[in-house]
């Protein structure tokens, strides 16, 4: 009987000295795990950053190639696009490509956006703003979606709803 509670008291022992491992091995990894968290976070962060400069890079390019996209292929003389807020029934409707111009001596708003990459989706949720922001605009509106690259499905869609997409290649 003492043989077997001696035996009994040894694995309680290497039992204990296991667990206390595992306590440890498990403090270092919620320690690891804490950095990693951090290290996401600012690398989220540093990711948002290149997204913004991307797109404010790629919205630059609109405001060059556009006016004259516009003028070759729509007649639309357009001498500048800019930023511009628009307050529509309370809420304010951010538009990245507005400009006022002038097709057969009628006054048509630009209303456009850039983006890297244009989607179906992306045109559906374009319309909904740019129709939002028509409430307030008393003129024809044209709106074009700018981007690097457009995906097939985003050409029907476009097409669907009179949007025109311009790829940064296009003349």
């Amino acid at each position: 009987m003492a043989e077997a509670q001696a035996r009994t008291e040894e694995r309680v022992t290497r039992l204990e000295e296991a667990v206390t491992r595992l306590a440890e091995a498990q403090a270092r990894t919620e320690e690891r795990v804490a950095k990693v968290e951090v290290s996401l976070r600012e690398l989220a962060q540093q990711v948002g950053k290149l997204s913004d400069t991307i797109g404010f890079g790629l919205e630059d390019i609109a405001r060059v190639v556009l006016p004259g996209w516009l003028s070759r292929h729509e007649g639309i003389e357009v001498d500048e696009l800019t930023r511009t807020f628009l307050k529509v029934d309370g809420e304010v409707v951010e538009i990245n490509l507005y400009g006022v111009g002038v097709r057969d001596e009628e006054k048509v708003v630009i209303l456009g956006e850039a983006r890297s990459r244009i989607y179906e989706h992306d045109v559906k949720e374009f319309d909904g703003m740019a129709e939002k922001a028509r409430k307030v605009i008393p003129h024809r509106v044209y709106k074009p979606l700018f981007s690097y690259w457009i995906h097939p499905a985003a050409q029907r869609e476009a097409a669907g709803r009179g949007l025109t997409l311009i790829a940064s290649y296009m003349r």
